[in-house]
């Protein structure tokens, strides 16, 4: 069956493809041979927090995978068929990215404006194809039930994404400070992993825990759940969980990905084939000169 086209605009209306896409009135790129730890003046994940920064975008020390994760707001799903296509360079050598616009544009403003600067210095170029894939369905283990873990988010709670400053903690006394996004929180016992997370969607809790699985395939939403929730989920590692950090002994006495999912979330996971959107790079390059 011929494979339908999905082009780039993403969320840009058709109509508007054709117009300007939004750039940096200035930028610099360079190569990072430092043993520095990774920085950015705002969080680059896939989730809404952000820091006001005057039109600033100031990151060194990443690879290019990270700053086309950021641009195109790409986790786990998409994450796991864009990986293989790229050359080793784009994982593992490291640049500084510098660049100013004028205002004090949002997040999502910021990711389109990376989308051109990639495009023009890294001569990145990306399209998405909807194909039939392998997947794990998120649905429930019983019908119209969730587990204790998983609350409907309410609507008159408090719930920022503007985040102060880098120094703000992102979790305080063991729940997220902000919402739309997902944090690492203190498990109950050593060998365990537990996070958390605030005013998402179940798909987007499904595509955040793709990244990094041993299971092999992505997992989606098929729930049926409309809205957003609060959550917290802790499991032990096993062969069919994320990947434990390196030098964690297990918890024996945890329970596996799965049985996490199912019983604190009240969602089993079903093997079957879905439509999904998958990227397709058809060119990257080192960066040509500033």
């Amino acid at each position: 069956m011929m494979r339908r086209i999905i082009l780039l605009t993403l969320s840009i209306p058709f109509f508007l493809a054709a117009q300007s896409a939004p750039q940096f009135e200035v930028s610099s790129v360079k190569a990072n041979r430092s043993n520095d730890p990774p920085f950015s003046n705002f969080p680059l994940g896939p989730g809404d927090v952000y820091i006001r920064n005057g039109g600033l975008f100031n990151a060194t020390g990443f690879p290019l995978i990270s700053y086309i994760l950021f641009a195109y707001k790409i986790i786990g799903n998409q994450a796991q068929y864009l990986l293989p296509q790229l050359p080793d360079w784009a994982k593992t050598e490291r640049f500084d990215i510098q660049a100013r616009t004028a205002g004090d544009p949002g997040k999502d403003q910021m990711r389109l404006m990376m989308r051109t600067l990639l495009a023009d210095r890294f001569h990145l170029s990306i399209r998405y194809e909807q194909r039939d894939v392998p997947v794990f369905a998120f649905t429930l283990s019983k019908s119209g039930e969730t587990g204790p873990e998983l609350r409907p988010h309410a609507a008159d709670s408090s719930c920022p994404t503007e985040q102060p400053s880098l120094s703000t903690p992102a979790v305080v006394k063991g729940t997220p400070a902000f919402c739309n996004g997902i944090y690492p929180l203190v498990p109950s016992a050593p060998g365990r992993l537990r996070f958390g997370g605030r005013n998402v969607a179940i798909g987007f809790i499904a595509d955040t825990f793709s990244a990094g699985t041993n299971l092999g395939r992505p997992m989606i939403d098929e729930t049926g759940l409309p809205g957003t929730f609060d959550f917290t989920l802790e499991w032990s590692q096993d062969l069919a969980g994320p990947a434990q950090p390196a030098n964690t002994t297990p918890d024996p006495t945890g329970p596996s990905f799965e049985q996490a999912l199912r019983d604190q979330l009240g969602i089993k996971l079903q093997s079957r084939k879905s439509s999904m959107s998958v990227p397709v790079v058809d060119r990257v390059e080192r960066p040509s000169a500033n």
